[in-house]
């Protein structure tokens, strides 16, 4: 949240009618996006760390200039994350600076400013062949698998149905902590996942059959335990020994647990996220066209899907050879 003593957003009397203050202008932006919570929890964040950066100067937040916005980016890149002790990286930057452009966008229809002062700022540069996720060798996500499947106890059931969503459909973590039961149905002969996935957008995937088998084992411990018949089942897909959702935080500790338990060497470093990694670096390494695997992951736009695909440069794939070949055929 926004201190108290951030700049309150004065307007020209022409505009119509803002909320209170800095804080409720963010929470009408945020109600205006189709979002997740954690990138509205994310977006607030970045907001309020702006506000702050202005209030400590005693600069109005509908007065800043691209200046202004250079002079805080530049203090972003000299920031070090709590988390790493290592100066923000310009992904980071890049990305706060993108949920600033979108915030003084929303300001800019409402006529609140003229001009969106993000615009004409100096943002780094971002290179978008490059991610930062520690990924994983499709060994390593045997081994991740391997490790599941090992597993004891009470939650062993629930654990087998995470790893194996994450692994085989490269869903974001999100994603899946926010799946239901109703979420699961069956078309034309497969098993199906139906959801919402980034930005609001309708998502359907196939499970496969190891996965359908670990979702229905885990399914089935559950209505066991409570007494009832699966069908009965409802809400979270993925629960708490209480009944409430499982969390991300929780997901992320399965993950590293699991990773250390399979003798991975970065374990400390993974997140749910390596997962997805590997499904999409692994799919195109197996060939599945570029198209598919943006589709699977719910990428808007390919460049973000052929991130992940580390293997794109190697010689082997040049299409110089393609057109070769079939000119050899066509003489031949």
């Amino acid at each position: 949240m926004v201190a108290p003593d951030a700049p309150a957003l004065a307007r020209p009397s022409a505009a119509p009618a803002l909320p209170a203050g800095p804080a409720d202008v963010t929470e009408a932006w945020l109600r205006n996006r189709r979002l997740s919570t954690h990138t509205r929890d994310a977006y607030r964040r970045d907001i309020a760390g702006w506000l702050g950066w202005c209030a400590e100067r005693d600069l109005d937040p509908l007065r800043a200039s691209f200046l202004h916005v250079n002079e805080y980016a530049r203090a972003l890149e000299a920031t070090r994350s709590p988390r790493t002790g290592r100066p923000l990286t310009p992904a980071t930057v890049a990305r706060k600076l993108s949920a600033l452009s979108s915030w003084y966008d929303f300001l800019a229809k409402l006529r609140a400013v003229e001009v969106n002062p993000v615009t004409g700022a100096d943002r780094p540069r971002v290179d978008r062949d490059h991610s930062a996720t520690v990924g994983l060798t499709p060994d390593e996500v045997d081994a991740l698998l391997a490790a599941a499947e090992a597993e004891t106890g009470p939650t062993a059931a629930r654990t087998r149905a995470a790893i194996a969503l994450l692994a085989d459909l490269g869903l974001r973590v999100g994603e899946l902590v926010s799946l239901d039961v109703g979420d699961l149905g069956a078309e034309r002969g497969h098993r199906s996942l139906r959801f919402v996935g980034k930005g609001g957008r309708a998502r359907r995937r196939a499970l496969t059959p190891g996965t359908a088998y670990a979702v229905d084992a885990y399914l089935a411990q559950r209505a066991t335990a409570s007494g009832v018949p699966v069908t009965e089942l409802t809400g979270p897909l993925l629960v708490t020994a209480t009944g409430a959702r499982l969390d991300r935080h929780a997901v992320f500790r399965l993950v590293r647990r699991l990773a250390r338990t399979a003798g991975i060497p970065a374990w400390s470093r993974l997140s749910p996220h390596s997962l997805r990694h590997a499904f999409a670096t692994t799919a195109r390494s197996e060939g599945v066209p570029l198209e598919d695997v943006q589709d699977a992951m719910g990428h808007a736009d390919p460049r973000t899907t052929r991130r992940y695909d580390r293997d794109r440069h190697n010689l082997d794939r040049d299409p110089a050879y393609v057109l070769w070949a079939a000119r050899s055929r066509r003489r031949g």
